[in-house]
């Protein structure tokens, strides 16, 4: 008997310790619910829950009232509910709820009125650790409509300014901790400020606020606001702080090559309009080999005149900057340039992790002077090349000229009283080589 009572005693012994290391090790496990933190657009709120290690989660919707419920197993939150910083239009308030079984944290979030969410994890990067991220959009919120353009009857030319990152995506940070996504906002507005001060341009910001708008809806609203430039507006970040120069960039082929593909692929589910504010060119009237057509020769003129405004704004910048990182326009496959009927490029403010750019950029007025830069580069392009019925093209577009057989540059200058310089600018001349039946455009003073 003794020998038994003696067994049965190691063995709850041998139990309680287990069961004790096992308790000690899922606490351990746990993750925490550290912060959460609220973003708010023009169409939906972020939620972001900061945690201490990654989680699973379930989500459920619930009506009368509305509301978002969030199941996390495993899962404490170390955050004071009652106080948090709500900046929604969507959510009232977040709450702790009896969970469904044990070992679960239900969240629920209370709204004022139906959403539909989205979630999904992310990784630690930069500042942030692990966070489980959930969107509600607003539904019966009504969609942006684009304006009706107004053919031939001198519209203005539409500018679309887009800020790069925002909301839980800071971009690069600089040394001092400044970070590209409100540096790149800051410089935006200016922008659009400087552009708007031009009788004949409306410019307007994709992204107005501190929150995060996904690539293609970038792009999405410069189309829907019938865009005549897309201008993405970024500051370069890079491991050594040696790096520096501002840069401005342009689609590369292979990323022209695969957008174009992505847009036939598209056309089997919905019909698009393409070719721009003027164009009335429906792809889904065709088939495929002449949709292929249409779109190659489409994305080819859109290269050709983003690279035409790149390179006038980047000489406008160098201008303005203490370095150009190139001499030349660089190119790259980068989503928010991927755009067949808008011409876009991509402005690099310069490195945000070189010290000295850092604090140039954190003051107003380069802020303000590269501003005036950017946009007397992109205001050169317009006077130029001026899209059908735009105020710009009844004022600066200038008569046509073809080449006939015994001209050269210089006569066709002295013709038009023009000095040979702005003959060569108008019409993106390296050398002076013209040949019969050459279109040139004849600029004109302002």
């Amino acid at each position: 008997m003794t020998n038994y009572n003696d067994m049965m005693r190691k063995w709850l012994t041998i139990t309680l310790s287990m069961l004790m290391l096992t308790l000690g090790i899922s606490a351990a496990q746990a993750s925490v619910i550290q912060s959460m933190r609220f973003w708010q657009s023009p169409e939906s709120t972020r939620v972001v829950l900061d945690l201490s290690s990654p989680v699973t989660h379930e989500i459920s919707i619930l009506e009368n009232p509305h509301r978002i419920v969030v199941d996390i197993p495993g899962a404490n939150v170390n955050v004071d509910l009652n106080r948090l910083d709500i900046q929604s239009d969507l959510v009232k308030r977040v709450r702790k709820s009896s969970p469904p079984r044990d070992g679960v944290l239900r969240l629920v979030l209370d709204l004022n009125k139906a959403a539909k969410p989205k979630s999904f994890s992310l990784k630690p990067y930069q500042e942030y650790g692990d966070r489980l991220v959930i969107d509600l959009f607003d539904e019966s919120r009504e969609e942006i409509q684009p304006p009706v353009a107004a053919q031939g009857s001198d519209r203005d030319i539409v500018v679309a300014v887009d800020a790069g990152h925002g909301g839980e995506d800071p971009g690069a940070i600089g040394g001092r901790g400044t970070k590209e996504k409100d540096i790149v906002l800051a410089l935006s507005k200016e922008l659009v400020k400087e552009l708007n001060k031009v009788e004949g341009i409306k410019a307007f910001l994709t992204r107005t606020g501190d929150y995060y708008l996904p690539h293609r809806k970038r792009t999405d609203l410069a189309r829907l606001q019938r865009a005549d430039l897309f201008v993405s507006v970024h500051a370069d970040g890079f491991k050594s702080p040696r790096a520096k120069g501002a840069s401005v960039w342009v689609l590369n082929l292979h990323g022209a090559k695969s957008e174009v593909a992505r847009w036939m692929q598209m056309q089997e589910e919905k019909s698009e309009l393409l070719g721009g504010v003027d164009s009335s060119v429906v792809l889904s009237n065709y088939d495929n080999s002449v949709k292929s057509v249409l779109l190659d020769l489409q994305m080819e003129n859109s290269i050709t005149e983003s690279t035409k405004v790149a390179n006038i704004v980047h000489g406008a910048m160098s201008k303005v900057v203490p370095k150009m990182h190139k001499k030349h326009v660089e190119e790259n496959s980068l989503l928010v340039l991927k755009n067949p009927d808008i011409p876009s490029i991509l402005v690099e403010l310069g490195f945000i992790t070189n010290p000295e750019e850092e604090a140039l950029m954190k003051t107003a007025s380069y802020r303000q002077k590269l501003a005036r830069g950017v946009g007397d580069g992109i205001v050169d392009y317009f006077k130029q090349h001026a899209p059908d019925g735009t105020l710009f093209a009844a004022r600066y577009r200038q008569n046509i000229y073809h080449v006939q057989r015994g001209d050269s540059l210089i006569k066709v200058a002295r013709r038009f009283n023009v000095s040979v310089r702005d003959l060569k600018s108008a019409n993106q001349l390296s050398t002076n080589v013209v040949r019969i039946g050459q279109k040139l455009v004849i600029p004109t003073a302002e």
